[in-house]
């Protein structure tokens, strides 16, 4: 027999080369991914969305109203201004002369007066308009409102000077139109030539009252409208049915349903009535009789007329203030608790 032939040795396999593993840095997330992740977690989105109105508000408002509290506790005026006087502190001073003058309170009761009257005059033939655009066609209904609001956007200052023309003794239209009226009717008064604006404050804030109701009642009315359009249909229809009058309707299903957009319109009325200047300063012709100044005017004259006291103005418009924040903070509790309010 042949010899088996030996067979050669198999050389070892040489280990594969240890290799250090790298470690895998984790992928970096960017500064923009980690920033809206944040504010999705947190549900930041609507704060920053209104940072920049928040901003602008704080800049034309806040700052002003920090300096106005700053000027009512001290003295100044012109020669502070131009450095010929040094401010100085006061404290309560100005608050102090402010409640110890009797215009003052005379000019605060002509306001609450007037916006007494003002504001209930604009809710009811705003409502009334709102309620007639209501039962009108979508044609002529668009017809009345654009007529209306054309009233609304006219600037206060062409509207002064235009109901001062009407009002004018010299030509007036309602000079003329009145002197040829029987005196049963309009009395025995000889209004050829009569001054509405100064004969006493009475005449003047009537004048007033119907430019203030015919400027405003246009922005209720569409207000009004806008509310009516919720309401659904199937109640009218049932309480017509029932037969219920038109003031019952009003009374126990349109005023119901609409009781927070009139709130909301009372607030607003109560703060434009209670904020007119531009149409009592040109129908007053200011600064003509003291005797006739609302509010406005009487911050107006203190702070600006000569000597001008803005410390003094600054007072006044914190006092002025914090009236309307006191009526509009009492009448929302009041709404809310009563449940017309959530």
């Amino acid at each position: 027999m042949a010899n088996t032939a030996e067979r050669a040795p198999i050389p070892p396999t040489p280990d594969p080369p240890v290799t250090t593993p790298v470690p895998v840095r984790p992928a970096r997330t960017p500064p923009t991914r980690y920033l809206g992740a944040l504010v999705r977690r947190h549900r930041l989105a609507p704060y920053l969305l209104l940072a920049p109105a928040l901003a602008g508000i704080a800049l034309v408002l806040l700052w002003p109203l920090l300096q106005v509290f700053v000027y009512s506790f001290q003295n100044y005026g012109i020669p502070q201004i131009t450095g010929a006087a040094p401010i100085q502190w006061v404290g309560l001073a100005n608050f102090t002369q402010t409640f110890t003058d009797p215009e003052f309170w005379l000019s605060l009761r002509i306001t609450v007066l007037f916006a007494a009257v003002a504001v209930p005059l604009t809710l009811v033939v705003g409502t009334l308009v709102g309620l007639l655009l209501n039962r009108l066609g979508k044609k002529m209904a668009a017809f009345v409102s654009t007529a209306a609001l054309l009233a609304w956007s006219v600037p206060p200052v062409a509207a002064t000077v235009l109901f001062y023309w009407m009002f004018n003794p010299d030509g007036g239209l309602v000079d003329w139109a009145l002197s040829r009226l029987p005196h049963w009717l309009v009395g025995n008064t000889n209004w050829a030539g009569f001054n509405w604006t100064t004969t006493d404050a009475l005449h003047m804030y009537a004048v007033l009252l119907l430019l203030v109701v015919w400027q405003a009642f246009p922005f209720i009315a569409v207000a009004v409208l806008a509310g009516l359009k919720t309401v659904p249909v199937e109640l009218y229809e049932a309480a017509r049915v029932d037969g219920a009058s038109p003031v019952r309707v009003f009374r126990q299903i349109t005023y119901p349903l609409l009781k927070p957009i009139f709130l909301v319109l009372l607030l607003f009325s109560v703060i434009w009535d209670f904020n007119i200047f531009t149409q009592t300063y040109l129908l007053s012709g200011f600064p003509g009789n003291r005797d006739e100044f609302n509010l406005s005017l009487y911050i107006y004259d203190k702070a600006f007329l000569f000597p001008p006291s803005y410390s003094l103005g600054g007072a006044l418009a914190l006092i002025f203030t914090l009236i309307l924040l006191v009526v509009t903070v009492g009448y929302v509790r009041a709404s809310v608790r009563q449940g017309a309010l959530a």
